[in-house]
């Protein structure tokens, strides 16, 4: 059996290989990787405005593009909150309760996590997340990173293991702190981030997860990769992989849920490898005979940039999902002009995410069935 396993793996990681190579070949992709100085984690920002113009917002919020966010709008209400593990480790947070939610008729929970330089109602304007939450009628918790937990805002996936257990603790205590209102199915909860979000958003899938019907990350660094600054700098680049066995052994034998990994090819912050490096891992950690390869999907949607889908599949259901997206940067794939890490030219990344969660999950629409 040992044996089998093992090859199983080896032909993962042959197959895993040959279509990175494929897409290196495919976008022309530079060999060297733009440098990333560690000290600098969470400062880039995409050009979008002049760097004097972003530097002053930047003294004065803390936020790359600051937004601010109506407490009510069409279709919906907006919520704030702060919740965490005592007085000492509080987060704020923002919730999007679509109309006709209730105790008696809940909804799904999406919990969407920020990058660096970003905070709750930045990363709502840029996603645009209250019209996609509007139309599949799902709530939307979005938790913020304090400054002074992270003076770039970061969420703290690169610290000791003691640290970033800390935060996905105290993320899943906001989680749990939503879920007591009794207005989300608590067997419909998605976590979706971005950069450093997108990395939070897989570690809270790896320590707790039963609680997740499904999770994604755009622009993500690979999970447990990094203790450290130097340590990140390198998974940013390529040069480090997840301590698959140490996961191994602590999630026992448990699944993991689908996760949809969505990643720029362009990406000089945070590698294209770590994409892949972040699908390997669950197929590697995938209990029994491993879900099975798809045929590569390459699509082109009018002007938009055209993006290349592979899927890893459990019986007829995607379980793990990598696109590729052509040429986009470190920036939110189809998000609203003018905001920071966003690159309305990409894909819509948001409904990306819900088509996975739909198609990897035996519910057949996130919240439409219940109207």
């Amino acid at each position: 059996m040992r044996k089998a396993g093992r090859s199983i793996r080896r032909q993962q990681s042959s197959w895993l290989n040959a279509w990175k190579a494929f897409s290196k070949a495919a976008t022309k992709r530079s060999k060297q990787v733009q440098k990333v100085v560690g000290k600098a984690i969470g400062e880039v920002v995409v050009a979008q405005t002049s760097e004097a113009h972003r530097s002053a917002k930047r003294v004065i919020t803390g936020v790359a593009s600051p937004a601010t966010i109506k407490r009510n709008s069409s279709g919906g209400r907006w919520e704030e909150g702060r919740w965490g593990l005592g007085p000492l480790m509080m987060r704020k947070f923002r919730l999007y309760i679509p109309s006709g939610v209730s105790i008696s008729n809940p909804a799904p929970l999406l919990v969407m996590l920020h990058g660096c330089g970003q905070d709750a109602a930045s990363f709502a304007a840029c996603t645009r997340v209250a019209a996609i939450a509007r139309a599949e009628r799902c709530v939307v918790l979005l938790p913020e990173q304090s400054s002074h937990a992270n003076p770039h805002r970061c969420w703290n996936w690169f610290r000791a293991e003691a640290r970033a257990s800390t935060e996905t603790m105290l993320l899943m205590t906001i989680i749990d702190y939503v879920c007591s209102r009794q207005l989300v199915r608590l067997d419909q909860i998605y976590a979706l981030g971005i950069s450093a979000g997108g990395t939070m958003a897989l570690m809270l899938a790896l320590r707790f997860p039963e609680r997740f019907a499904a999770v994604g990350t755009h622009s993500g660094a690979a999970p447990h990769s990094a203790r450290n600054v130097l340590q990140a700098a390198q998974t940013m680049r390529g040069h480090r992989d997840p301590d698959t066995e140490k996961l191994r052994l602590e999630l026992a034998g448990r699944p993991l849920p689908p996760l949809i990994v969505l990643h720029g090819n362009a990406d000089h912050v945070v590698a294209f490898d770590n994409g892949v490096a972040s699908t390997a891992l669950w197929l590697d950690l995938y209990p029994g005979n491993p879900p099975t390869p798809g045929d590569v999907r390459n699509i082109q949607r009018g002007a938009r940039r055209s993006y290349t889908i592979v899927d890893w599949k459990r019986g007829r259901r995607p379980y793990v999902r990598l696109v590729n997206i052509a040429g986009l940067g470190h920036a939110w794939s189809g998000g609203a002009p003018k905001q920071a890490y966003s690159d309305p030219t990409g894909p819509d990344a948001i409904k990306l995410a819900f088509r996975f969660f739909r198609d990897s999950t035996a519910i057949p629409r996130l919240a439409r069935n219940r109207r």
